[in-house]
């Protein structure tokens, strides 16, 4: 019977790993959520009629309870943010970053699966009633990362701050793009910092800004996305089909060129988006183009496409923003980046569905016109496990099992235990992939916790085999 139940084991496990190199890698969809209007559905609708769409991580804008409640056990990732007027005071000293973290974050985790905390929006070029201190933004990084470390959280929560394009010197053409020179000495601070940490360089990148302030000289297809004919040709002999691609090699070529080619920073796109509507001579802002934009942002975003410059490094995006803002401050533009309005009713078409999304019980129709699940426990996707690779090193699969049911916080009951439901096959490899999987469903499903010394890999399906069920998130 054992004999039978290994065979069977490996079986599943070689088909799984076979089905998992014909997939593409899960990319993630993540939305920009604010709250500057008066006419918003609560927290706890939105984080309801989240689940059932492909949006799996949502970039907020502060700490509001109300939100960090809402999003408790729906499986969505959180994204918090330090306001840029509480930076100064984060980095004078870390005792601050302590008591911001544990009054503003500690009381809805794990429940409220946060990942990590922007410290700051564009701190370093938003002109407002304050003149930024660069030191100060490096400082309230280290301050908060040292406090996660402290607890024990730096592997499930990272800390970055997000930039807008307006750090760079010049971003055309890409290749050649470096930091505004006033700003390289904290750059070369914070980019050290994230490839200490693995967190990723945050950009806000808007090609609907550009076309605007240049609609004589760039092609709009090119700058909604859309594989213009032609392409731009780069002195290095890169070409671009799309201006967002150029935007983030752009800011690739200013982090080489600070000499950190060579150590890993990922690029995240935590803002891009097109408004539906503008003031007066605003031809772009149109809801055709929004539509057209944010519908091939998330096709790209669901894709493990690079850029021209790294084809195979995937871009996690955020699209701004989930609702048009009724209170936000400036033109007509910067109220009319959202997907919904304040109703929840769609600003223009556009299609959220999950296809791989798991869900209980019945389904009900809601006013953004997505479809939720009914009942509790909602278990939303896109499914995905974490397994030991099958030629993995025995003892770095043994250090990561022990890790794992030690310091890692997995009960390791059901393959310990002779008569727990996943003790057979007793093999390592297959221990340590139900360890591991168990741990990187806690720590939130980041690529970063499915690592294990290059031991692990990311798969779609189930690994689950006859009695013995892998836990997904």
């Amino acid at each position: 019977m054992a004999m039978a139940t290994t065979e069977l084991f490996f079986f599943f496990f070689f088909f799984f790993f076979y089905f998992f190199l014909i997939l593409p890698s899960a990319s993630s969809v993540g939305v920009n959520y604010g709250t500057l209007g008066n006419n918003l559905p609560s927290p706890k609708r939105v984080a309801q009629l989240l689940q059932s769409t492909l949006i799996d991580k949502v970039k907020i804008y502060d700490t509001n309870p109300e939100i960090l409640n809402a999003f408790s056990n729906t499986g969505i990732d959180l994204i918090v943010a330090v306001e840029n007027h509480l930076v100064s005071n984060l980095s004078s000293d870390t005792s601050v970053a302590d008591q911001w973290f544990s009054t503003r974050v500690v009381p809805f985790i794990p429940a409220t699966s946060v990942v990590a905390i922007a410290v700051g929006n564009e701190y370093l070029t938003t002109n407002d009633d304050r003149v930024p201190d660069p030191d100060s933004l490096v400082r309230a990084v280290q301050n908060l990362h040292a406090v996660l470390v402290a607890r024990g959280l730096d592997r499930k929560i990272k800390v970055t701050t997000p930039h807008s394009m307006a750090v760079l010197a010049s971003s055309f053409p890409p290749s050649s793009s470096t930091f505004a020179p006033n700003l390289a000495q904290t750059m070369d601070s914070l980019l050290d910092f994230l490839a200490d940490t693995g967190a990723p360089f945050m950009v806000n990148a808007y090609p609907y800004f550009a076309y605007r302030g240049n609609p004589e000289t760039v092609n709009l297809q090119y700058a909604l996305l859309g594989n213009s004919t032609t392409g731009v040709r780069d002195p290095k002999g890169y070409v671009y089909y799309n201006m967002l691609d150029a935007q983030i090699d752009a800011v690739r070529s200013a982090i080489n060129a600070l000499g950190f080619g060579n150590r890993t920073i990922k690029i995240t796109v935590s803002e891009s988006g097109w408004p539906s509507k503008g003031d007066a001579g605003d031809i772009a802002a149109t809801k055709e183009n929004a539509k057209t934009y944010n519908a091939r942002l998330i096709e790209r975003a669901q894709t493990s496409k690079g850029t021209p410059m790294k084809p195979r490094e995937k871009i996690d995006i955020f699209v701004f923003a989930l609702f048009n803002e009724n209170k936000k401050k400036g033109g007509t533009t910067e109220r009319n980046f959202g997907i919904f309005n304040g109703d929840g009713s769609k600003v223009y078409d556009m299609d959220l569905s999950c296809e791989f999304c798991s869900s209980n019980g019945g389904t009900t129709s809601f006013g953004f016109g997505e479809r939720a699940s009914g009942g509790g426990g909602v278990l939303r996707g896109p499914s995905v496990w974490c397994v030991a690779k099958p030629h993995a090193a025995e003892k770095v699969l043994q250090a990561v099992l022990d890790f794992c049911c030690g310091p890692g916080g997995v009960d390791c009951r059901d393959i310990y235990n002779e008569s727990g439901e996943c003790f057979e096959p007793n093999k390592l490899l297959a221990h340590a992939s139900y360890a591991m999987n168990s741990y990187y469903q806690m720590h939130g499903r980041n690529f970063w916790n499915c690592d294990f010394k290059g031991t692990g890999l990311v798969t779609f399906s189930d690994p689950s085999y006859g009695p013995c069920r892998y836990p997904q998130q």
